[in-house]
């Protein structure tokens, strides 16, 4: 009989399964979710790892930071997308460390074997070095960055309303997201959106023309990765409503709610109450961690470079995908960005190509299919590349919505989603403006 593998199992698994290989998949993401679906009910034992109990659609995190959703609307458990079947086990915790010669991952304090192990552990803030900005200027990585944001935002507006000092009601209505990225763009946007008719219609005392919202970024446009067509509608849209754009601009420093920025013209003092991070992403210590016990190259990211397979050298048992991984094996030698399409879809083919490998069997090698880009800079606007046909307005808004939708792994989310949306366009109100002390 093969050696028991599942140290929490309570029963033994099924005689099929005694000595199945087992694939353990670190991070429950869009690559790791994708993974354990497609190996969900094959000859294989599947070990899900996380140190989260839900998979997290990230996409819509500034929802949550601006009120639109709640949490719950862009996290789904893994137990409940997963838990029936019978080859997966799903494990909450962090890995610790990996032995690649005896093939062990090191979880809450025990040694795990694999067969085959799946890193999907995701990216996290960088600050460029400057991880002293971290208490000042909120990332937007998790669902308490998320929260962050909008209790401070919320909290603010509610210091406004009962504060007599002007320049210190100002102060109290403006917000900097540093970072003009698809993220940055649709966190400033939501924000300024919450704030101005929130202050509209709801608050008595305070000034809406006195909201600002300024959105930092280096680049001469916003959303440079994408055409500059779409780059140029989508910054005219920001300042059209109200969204100050700082472009050309270096973050210098960041303190006591004060963001220095240098630009050709000089340096610029900005103050706020609120400030957020979207500029920098770094990928999980996984990948560092993976580096000193493999010797596999990383890049300047903390990105994984891996092989066609999405193996790394003298490894091929150990495959690394999603954020944490850097793959250049395409077309123009470009790394695949780190966005939730690619990371299905390598998933997808990794999956398929152990159950290959398990099979001896060939897998056609990995092709990246490029669906196009998209990002939202406003209600009911949206800019969208779809192959090199170029959308923006509110055309691009219901393509990117059903692009969303389509891609949200819950149906019970769609749902929830579709109803919180068609109400807000409705009714210009949002659903999750409660300030509580914790992340709720």
């Amino acid at each position: 009989m093969a050696p028991e593998r599942f140290f929490l199992e309570l029963t033994p698994p099924s005689e099929l399964l005694r000595t199945a290989p087992h694939v353990v998949i670190v991070g429950g993401g869009f690559a790791g979710l994708r993974a354990a679906h497609v190996l969900a009910g094959k000859t294989v034992r599947v070990t899900l790892i996380d140190r989260r109990n839900f998979n997290l659609f990230q996409p819509l995190l500034y929802q949550v930071a601006s009120g639109l959703v709640s949490q719950t609307d862009v996290a789904s458990p893994l137990r409940v997308m997963l838990g029936e079947s019978e080859n997966i086990q799903i494990l909450m915790g962090e890995v610790e460390d990996i032995n690649t010669d005896e093939k062990e991952v090191v979880f809450n304090n025990r040694r795990y074997k694999y067969d085959h192990l799946v890193l999907a552990a995701g990216a996290t803030s960088s600050y460029f070095g400057h991880d002293e900005w971290r208490s000042e200027a909120i990332p937007m990585k998790t669902l308490e960055d998320a929260y962050a944001i909008r209790r401070q935002v919320l909290k603010s507006l509610e210091e406004a309303e009962q504060t007599p000092d002007l320049e210190r009601r100002k102060w109290l209505q403006s917000v900097v997201v540093i970072g003009g990225g698809p993220t940055g763009c649709e966190l400033a946007a939501s924000l300024n959106d919450l704030m101005r008719h929130t202050l509209e219609r709801d608050f008595m005392q305070i000034d809406p023309t006195h909201c600002k919202v300024t959105l930092v970024d280096p680049g001469d446009r916003v959303l440079r990765a994408m055409d500059p067509q779409l780059s140029q509608s989508a910054g005219g849209h920001l300042k059209v409503k109200g969204v100050e754009l700082l472009l050309g601009g270096r973050v210098k420093d960041i303190s006591d709610g004060k963001v220095v920025v240098t630009t050709p013209n000089g340096e610029v003092s900005l103050e706020a109450s609120t400030i957020c991070w979207t500029a920098g992403v770094a990928a999980s210590p996984l990948g560092k961690l993976l580096a000193e016990r493999s010797g596999c190259e990383v890049d300047r990211g903390g990105r994984v470079v891996v092989e066609p397979d999405f193996s790394i050298k003298g490894h091929g048992e150990i495959r690394v995908i999603g954020d944490l991984c850097s793959y250049s094996h395409t077309r123009d030698g470009k790394p695949l960005p780190g966005m939730a399409g690619p990371a299905v879809q390598m998933g997808g083919w990794v999956a398929k190509d152990i159950l290959a490998k398990c099979q001896s069997q060939a897998n056609p090698a990995f092709q990246f299919t490029d669906f196009g880009s998209m990002a939202v800079v406003g209600p009911l606007f949206a800019v969208a590349n779809l192959r090199g046909l170029k959308i923006s307005g509110s055309l691009g808004w219901i393509l990117w919505g059903f692009a969303h939708l389509a891609f949200m792994p819950a149906n019970e989310s769609r749902l929830t989603l579709l109803t919180k949306w068609l109400w807000m366009i409705a009714t210009r109100e949002r659903s999750a403006l409660v300030i509580t002390e914790t992340s709720s």
